[in-house]
């Protein structure tokens, strides 16, 4: 056992971590389910003794969930193609074109990467105001394309400095010009590395609450995760019904995650092989 200790590290490591991460939505999921007079005899860690949907169908009518979804798929999905495009080429121009200040233009995406939220607030406020984009989802697309692109682009950076001049030379040889080997042999080699920035884009996306909340005051515009913060602010919910939308909340993430879970380790053992 102890030699198994030694030689699997990173395995037990996982397992623990993979533990902490599945326990908590079990719960959550269990408590959904249950009534409230069951929960307050038996409390959150019992199981149910059968399915109280009440709760679900009670918060999905109370926030109109149906909506608050399509906002949040909308703008998640959106976010996720721009950025990845975004991030395509403005790596594609610092990598592999060189462009002149290279080392000076990755430090100003770094720089934009460690900036907080908080500090992002009134400006993007303001400017969402006088452009006409506040309170619309498009200026949410707008705000958080350029946010997840500044990673993308220093994350492909770094991958497409990398790549083999020898390939780009002989496509040039052949005639093609910047825009086809762009699209006909850096994406495509490039295609894991850019579905995982896909699935991370979308994701942390989805989960984001300050800005939307901020830049999203009406109903209809309205995301999951700010219509769940809101919920709890304005009106007294009962623990199971708390429980039920922390899991409609959660639920379709853990689904697009688990849809693109191949393209996610794909990337990532590409990645570990070059």
């Amino acid at each position: 056992m102890t030699r198994a200790l030694r030689r699997y590290p990173v395995l037990i490591a996982l397992c623990v971590a993979a533990l902490f991460m599945v326990v908590p939505f079990v719960i959550v999921a269990v408590n959904a389910v249950k009534s409230p007079a069951e929960y307050s005899r038996h409390g959150p860690l019992s199981l149910p003794d059968g399915l109280y949907l009440d709760g679900l169908k009670d918060f999905w009518q109370r926030v109109d969930f149906g909506r608050k979804l399509l906002n949040s798929v909308l703008i998640s999905g959106s976010v996720a193609v721009l950025a990845v495009v975004v991030s395509v080429l403005n790596a594609y121009a610092i990598g592999i074109g060189r462009i002149k200040g290279r080392t000076w233009v990755l430090a100003f995406f770094v720089l934009a990467n460690t900036l907080p939220q908080e500090a992002l607030v009134y400006p993007l406020y303001y400017l969402s105001k006088q452009a006409g984009l506040y309170d619309t989802r498009i200026g949410v697309i707008i705000v958080y394309t350029v946010i997840q692109a500044a990673f993308g682009t220093y994350l492909l950076s770094s991958v497409l400095g990398r790549f083999p001049r020898e390939i780009i030379e002989a496509a040039r040889i052949d005639g093609a010009n910047s825009w086809q080997v762009l699209w006909r042999i850096v994406v495509p080699v490039s295609r894991p590395t850019l579905g995982v920035l896909l699935v991370f884009f979308f994701v942390w996306t989805w989960n984001e609450f300050l800005l939307p909340l901020v830049m999203l005051v009406s109903n209809d515009n309205q995301t999951v995760s700010v219509a769940l913060g809101v919920l709890q602010g304005q009106r007294l919910m009962d623990a199971t019904m708390t429980n039920a939308a922390a899991l409609l909340g959660v639920l379709p993430a853990v689904v697009f995650f688990l849809v693109f879970q191949r393209t996610l380790t794909r990337g990532i053992a590409v990645g570990a092989v070059k």
